[in-house]
Protein backbone atom coordinates (compact mmCIF):
# COMPACT_ATOMS: atom_id res chain seq x y z
CA UNK A 1 0.00 0.00 0.00
CA UNK A 2 0.96 3.64 -0.47
CA UNK A 3 0.19 6.39 2.04
CA UNK A 4 -1.07 9.70 0.74
CA UNK A 5 -3.51 12.52 1.35
CA UNK A 6 -6.38 14.33 -0.37
CA UNK A 7 -5.21 17.67 -1.71
CA UNK A 8 -8.50 19.48 -0.90
CA UNK A 9 -7.19 20.50 2.54
CA UNK A 10 -4.45 22.66 0.96
CA UNK A 11 -6.40 24.94 -1.41
CA UNK A 12 -3.93 27.83 -1.08
CA UNK A 13 -1.08 25.80 -2.53
CA UNK A 14 -0.36 25.09 -6.17
CA UNK A 15 -0.11 21.53 -7.45
CA UNK A 16 3.68 21.75 -7.35
CA UNK A 17 3.65 23.10 -3.78
CA UNK A 18 1.29 20.32 -2.68
CA UNK A 19 3.57 17.67 -4.15
CA UNK A 20 6.69 19.22 -2.59
CA UNK A 21 4.99 19.30 0.82
CA UNK A 22 3.99 15.65 0.38
CA UNK A 23 7.60 14.75 -0.39
CA UNK A 24 8.96 16.72 2.56
CA UNK A 25 6.48 15.03 4.91
CA UNK A 26 7.21 11.55 3.60
CA UNK A 27 3.96 10.73 1.80
CA UNK A 28 4.00 8.38 -1.17
CA UNK A 29 1.10 9.86 -3.14
CA UNK A 30 -1.60 12.52 -3.38
CA UNK A 31 -5.20 12.39 -4.56
CA UNK A 32 -5.41 15.56 -6.65
CA UNK A 33 -8.55 17.68 -6.72
CA UNK A 34 -9.88 18.68 -10.14
CA UNK A 35 -12.94 20.85 -9.55
CA UNK A 36 -13.84 23.43 -12.20
CA UNK A 37 -12.11 26.72 -11.50
CA UNK A 38 -14.45 28.90 -9.44
CA UNK A 39 -16.05 29.37 -6.06
CA UNK A 40 -16.73 26.37 -3.83
CA UNK A 41 -20.33 25.63 -2.90
CA UNK A 42 -19.46 23.64 0.24
CA UNK A 43 -16.52 22.89 2.52
CA UNK A 44 -13.66 20.96 0.86
CA UNK A 45 -15.22 21.47 -2.58
CA UNK A 46 -14.15 23.75 -5.40
CA UNK A 47 -10.44 23.02 -5.01
CA UNK A 48 -8.55 22.97 -8.30
CA UNK A 49 -5.02 21.63 -8.16
CA UNK A 50 -5.27 20.45 -11.75
CA UNK A 51 -7.47 22.31 -14.21
CA UNK A 52 -8.70 19.61 -16.59
CA UNK A 53 -10.73 21.95 -18.81
CA UNK A 54 -8.14 22.04 -21.60
CA UNK A 55 -5.83 19.31 -20.40
CA UNK A 56 -3.42 18.01 -23.02
CA UNK A 57 0.02 16.50 -23.35
CA UNK A 58 1.79 19.75 -22.40
CA UNK A 59 -0.04 19.85 -19.07
CA UNK A 60 0.53 16.14 -18.56
CA UNK A 61 4.26 16.54 -19.19
CA UNK A 62 4.43 19.23 -16.50
CA UNK A 63 2.65 16.94 -14.01
CA UNK A 64 5.00 14.08 -14.90
CA UNK A 65 8.01 16.33 -14.36
CA UNK A 66 6.80 17.32 -10.88
CA UNK A 67 6.02 13.70 -10.01
CA UNK A 68 9.52 12.68 -11.08
CA UNK A 69 11.19 15.55 -9.21
CA UNK A 70 9.31 14.98 -5.96
CA UNK A 71 9.08 11.19 -6.07
CA UNK A 72 5.40 11.50 -5.08
CA UNK A 73 2.79 9.73 -7.20
CA UNK A 74 -0.72 10.89 -8.09
CA UNK A 75 -3.01 8.21 -6.65
CA UNK A 76 -6.00 9.41 -8.61
CA UNK A 77 -7.95 12.48 -9.65
CA UNK A 78 -10.83 13.62 -7.45
CA UNK A 79 -14.05 15.49 -8.22
CA UNK A 80 -17.13 15.04 -6.00
CA UNK A 81 -20.30 16.71 -7.35
CA UNK A 82 -23.92 15.48 -7.42
CA UNK A 83 -24.54 14.24 -10.98
CA UNK A 84 -28.06 13.07 -10.03
CA UNK A 85 -29.23 16.44 -8.75
CA UNK A 86 -32.87 17.20 -9.70
CA UNK A 87 -31.74 20.16 -11.81
CA UNK A 88 -30.96 18.32 -15.03
CA UNK A 89 -28.90 21.14 -16.56
CA UNK A 90 -26.77 21.32 -13.41
CA UNK A 91 -26.39 17.53 -13.51
CA UNK A 92 -25.31 17.69 -17.15
CA UNK A 93 -22.53 20.14 -16.25
CA UNK A 94 -21.30 17.74 -13.55
CA UNK A 95 -21.38 14.74 -15.88
CA UNK A 96 -19.45 16.58 -18.58
CA UNK A 97 -16.78 17.61 -16.09
CA UNK A 98 -16.46 14.02 -14.82
CA UNK A 99 -15.71 13.09 -18.43
CA UNK A 100 -13.01 15.77 -18.57
CA UNK A 101 -11.46 14.35 -15.39
CA UNK A 102 -11.53 10.85 -16.91
CA UNK A 103 -9.83 12.10 -20.09
CA UNK A 104 -7.17 13.91 -18.02
CA UNK A 105 -6.53 10.76 -15.99
CA UNK A 106 -6.00 8.80 -19.19
CA UNK A 107 -3.62 11.44 -20.54
CA UNK A 108 -1.65 11.24 -17.30
CA UNK A 109 -1.46 7.45 -17.47
CA UNK A 110 -3.47 7.06 -14.26
CA UNK A 111 -6.04 4.38 -13.56
CA UNK A 112 -8.47 5.89 -11.01
CA UNK A 113 -10.95 8.77 -10.83
CA UNK A 114 -12.75 9.31 -7.50
CA UNK A 115 -16.24 10.84 -7.30
CA UNK A 116 -19.82 10.50 -6.01
CA UNK A 117 -22.74 8.71 -7.67
CA UNK A 118 -25.02 11.56 -6.62
CA UNK A 119 -28.67 11.44 -5.59
CA UNK A 120 -31.94 13.34 -5.63
CA UNK A 121 -32.07 13.75 -1.86
CA UNK A 122 -35.86 14.27 -1.87
CA UNK A 123 -36.52 10.81 -3.35
CA UNK A 124 -36.09 7.22 -2.19
CA UNK A 125 -33.36 4.90 -3.41
CA UNK A 126 -35.86 3.10 -5.65
CA UNK A 127 -37.09 6.39 -7.11
CA UNK A 128 -33.49 7.38 -7.89
CA UNK A 129 -32.64 4.12 -9.62
CA UNK A 130 -33.73 4.74 -13.19
CA UNK A 131 -31.91 8.07 -13.18
CA UNK A 132 -28.83 6.36 -11.73
CA UNK A 133 -28.78 3.81 -14.54
CA UNK A 134 -29.48 6.39 -17.24
CA UNK A 135 -26.56 8.55 -16.02
CA UNK A 136 -24.00 6.00 -14.93
CA UNK A 137 -24.21 3.22 -17.50
CA UNK A 138 -22.88 5.49 -20.26
CA UNK A 139 -20.44 7.18 -17.85
CA UNK A 140 -18.86 3.89 -16.84
CA UNK A 141 -18.73 2.82 -20.47
CA UNK A 142 -16.96 6.11 -21.20
CA UNK A 143 -14.50 5.39 -18.38
CA UNK A 144 -13.89 1.86 -19.65
CA UNK A 145 -13.28 3.18 -23.17
CA UNK A 146 -10.58 5.44 -21.70
CA UNK A 147 -9.04 2.75 -19.48
CA UNK A 148 -10.11 4.40 -16.22
CA UNK A 149 -11.68 2.91 -13.10
CA UNK A 150 -14.29 5.06 -11.34
CA UNK A 151 -14.20 4.80 -7.54
CA UNK A 152 -17.28 6.00 -5.64
CA UNK A 153 -16.71 7.30 -2.12
CA UNK A 154 -19.26 5.91 0.34
CA UNK A 155 -20.07 9.28 1.93
CA UNK A 156 -23.85 9.83 2.30
CA UNK A 157 -23.51 13.63 1.90
CA UNK A 158 -26.32 14.17 4.38
CA UNK A 159 -24.65 16.55 6.81
CA UNK A 160 -26.50 19.84 6.28
CA UNK A 161 -30.15 20.83 6.11
CA UNK A 162 -30.09 21.26 2.31
CA UNK A 163 -28.94 17.62 1.97
CA UNK A 164 -31.74 16.29 4.17
CA UNK A 165 -33.39 13.77 4.27
CA UNK A 166 -31.86 11.43 1.65
CA UNK A 167 -28.36 12.79 1.22
CA UNK A 168 -26.68 13.64 -2.08
CA UNK A 169 -24.79 10.40 -2.74
CA UNK A 170 -26.51 7.10 -3.41
CA UNK A 171 -23.55 4.73 -2.94
CA UNK A 172 -23.48 4.45 0.85
CA UNK A 173 -24.16 0.87 1.95
CA UNK A 174 -23.42 -2.77 1.05
CA UNK A 175 -27.04 -3.34 -0.02
CA UNK A 176 -26.84 -0.44 -2.47
CA UNK A 177 -23.34 -1.39 -3.68
CA UNK A 178 -24.57 -4.89 -4.57
CA UNK A 179 -27.42 -3.37 -6.53
CA UNK A 180 -25.10 -0.86 -8.24
CA UNK A 181 -22.62 -3.51 -9.35
CA UNK A 182 -25.34 -5.90 -10.48
CA UNK A 183 -26.75 -3.10 -12.60
CA UNK A 184 -23.34 -2.01 -13.92
CA UNK A 185 -20.97 -5.01 -13.76
CA UNK A 186 -17.34 -5.04 -14.77
CA UNK A 187 -13.96 -3.88 -13.57
CA UNK A 188 -14.34 -0.13 -14.09
CA UNK A 189 -16.90 0.71 -11.38
CA UNK A 190 -15.83 0.36 -7.75
CA UNK A 191 -15.31 2.07 -4.40
CA UNK A 192 -13.20 4.74 -2.78
CA UNK A 193 -13.76 3.28 0.68
CA UNK A 194 -13.83 5.47 3.79
CA UNK A 195 -14.41 3.56 7.05
CA UNK A 196 -15.42 6.66 9.02
CA UNK A 197 -18.78 6.94 7.23
CA UNK A 198 -19.75 3.50 8.44
CA UNK A 199 -19.11 4.43 12.09
CA UNK A 200 -21.72 7.16 12.41
CA UNK A 201 -24.18 5.06 10.39
CA UNK A 202 -23.79 2.38 13.10
CA UNK A 203 -22.47 -0.15 10.57
CA UNK A 204 -19.42 -2.42 10.53
CA UNK A 205 -16.50 -0.89 8.67
CA UNK A 206 -14.71 -4.27 8.60
CA UNK A 207 -17.39 -6.48 7.06
CA UNK A 208 -17.46 -4.61 3.70
CA UNK A 209 -13.73 -5.27 3.27
CA UNK A 210 -14.38 -9.01 3.23
CA UNK A 211 -17.08 -8.78 0.55
CA UNK A 212 -16.06 -5.81 -1.57
CA UNK A 213 -12.24 -5.74 -1.47
CA UNK A 214 -12.16 -6.56 -5.19
CA UNK A 215 -14.04 -3.29 -5.73
CA UNK A 216 -11.64 -1.19 -3.65
CA UNK A 217 -9.86 1.04 -6.17
CA UNK A 218 -8.88 3.70 -3.61
CA UNK A 219 -9.17 4.18 0.18
CA UNK A 220 -9.63 7.28 2.34
CA UNK A 221 -8.23 7.45 5.87
CA UNK A 222 -10.51 9.64 7.95
CA UNK A 223 -11.58 9.06 11.53
CA UNK A 224 -14.77 10.05 13.30
CA UNK A 225 -15.91 10.36 16.89
CA UNK A 226 -19.49 9.40 17.67
CA UNK A 227 -20.56 11.81 20.41
CA UNK A 228 -22.97 9.69 22.40
CA UNK A 229 -24.00 12.55 24.72
CA UNK A 230 -25.16 14.50 21.66
CA UNK A 231 -26.83 11.49 20.07
CA UNK A 232 -28.76 10.95 23.31
CA UNK A 233 -30.16 14.46 22.87
CA UNK A 234 -31.07 14.51 19.18
CA UNK A 235 -31.37 10.86 18.05
CA UNK A 236 -30.37 9.27 14.74
CA UNK A 237 -33.05 11.18 12.80
CA UNK A 238 -31.11 14.41 13.28
CA UNK A 239 -28.53 15.58 10.74
CA UNK A 240 -25.34 13.59 11.47
CA UNK A 241 -23.28 16.70 12.25
CA UNK A 242 -25.48 17.02 15.32
CA UNK A 243 -23.96 13.92 16.90
CA UNK A 244 -20.62 13.09 15.27
CA UNK A 245 -17.27 14.82 14.76
CA UNK A 246 -14.75 14.09 11.97
CA UNK A 247 -11.24 13.62 13.41
CA UNK A 248 -7.71 12.81 12.32
CA UNK A 249 -6.78 9.10 12.12
CA UNK A 250 -6.21 7.74 15.62
CA UNK A 251 -8.37 10.38 17.33
CA UNK A 252 -11.79 8.84 16.76
CA UNK A 253 -13.62 5.54 16.94
CA UNK A 254 -12.01 3.67 14.03
CA UNK A 255 -9.73 0.85 15.21
CA UNK A 256 -7.01 1.39 12.60
CA UNK A 257 -5.08 -1.73 13.61
CA UNK A 258 -8.17 -3.84 12.98
CA UNK A 259 -8.92 -1.92 9.78
CA UNK A 260 -5.48 -2.47 8.28
CA UNK A 261 -5.47 -6.06 9.50
CA UNK A 262 -8.55 -6.74 7.38
CA UNK A 263 -7.29 -4.59 4.51
CA UNK A 264 -3.96 -6.43 4.28
CA UNK A 265 -5.73 -9.80 4.51
CA UNK A 266 -7.85 -8.74 1.53
CA UNK A 267 -4.78 -8.21 -0.62
CA UNK A 268 -5.42 -4.51 -1.17
CA UNK A 269 -2.20 -2.80 -2.26
CA UNK A 270 -3.44 0.58 -3.52
CA UNK A 271 -3.47 4.10 -2.11
CA UNK A 272 -4.67 5.01 1.38
CA UNK A 273 -5.13 8.79 1.43
CA UNK A 274 -5.69 10.88 4.56
CA UNK A 275 -8.76 13.11 4.26
CA UNK A 276 -8.57 15.95 6.76
CA UNK A 277 -11.95 17.29 7.89
CA UNK A 278 -11.04 17.91 11.54
CA UNK A 279 -12.18 21.43 12.47
CA UNK A 280 -9.70 21.51 15.35
CA UNK A 281 -6.94 21.74 12.72
CA UNK A 282 -8.53 24.14 10.25
CA UNK A 283 -7.64 27.52 11.70
CA UNK A 284 -4.66 28.11 9.42
CA UNK A 285 -2.59 26.59 6.65
CA UNK A 286 0.09 25.64 9.18
CA UNK A 287 -2.46 23.82 11.34
CA UNK A 288 -3.70 21.88 8.33
CA UNK A 289 -0.16 20.96 7.40
CA UNK A 290 0.34 19.86 11.01
CA UNK A 291 -2.76 17.68 10.68
CA UNK A 292 -1.21 15.93 7.70
CA UNK A 293 2.14 15.49 9.44
CA UNK A 294 0.42 14.05 12.51
CA UNK A 295 -1.69 11.70 10.37
CA UNK A 296 1.42 10.58 8.48
CA UNK A 297 3.24 9.79 11.73
CA UNK A 298 0.31 7.80 13.07
CA UNK A 299 -0.50 5.80 9.94
CA UNK A 300 3.09 4.87 9.05
CA UNK A 301 2.92 2.14 11.68
CA UNK A 302 0.36 0.40 9.44
CA UNK A 303 1.70 1.48 6.02
CA UNK A 304 5.49 1.33 6.28
CA UNK A 305 7.44 3.19 3.64
CA UNK A 306 9.02 0.97 1.02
Amino acid sequence: MKLGFVSAILPELSFEEVMKFAAETGFDCVEVMCWPVGKANRRYAGVTHLDVTNFGQQQADRVSRIVEETGVEVSGLGYYPNPLTPDEEEARVYVEHIKLVIRAAQTLGLSVVNTFVGRDWTQSVDDNWSRFEKTWKPLIQFAEDHGIKVAIENCPMIFTNDEWPGGKNLGTSPAIWRRMYESIPGDHFGLNYDPSHMVWQHMSYIKPIREFAHKFYHVHAKDVRLDQHKLDEVGIMATPNSYHTPKLPGMGDVDWGMFFSALTDSGYDGAVCVEVEDRAYEGSLELRKRALRQSHTYLRQFVPKE
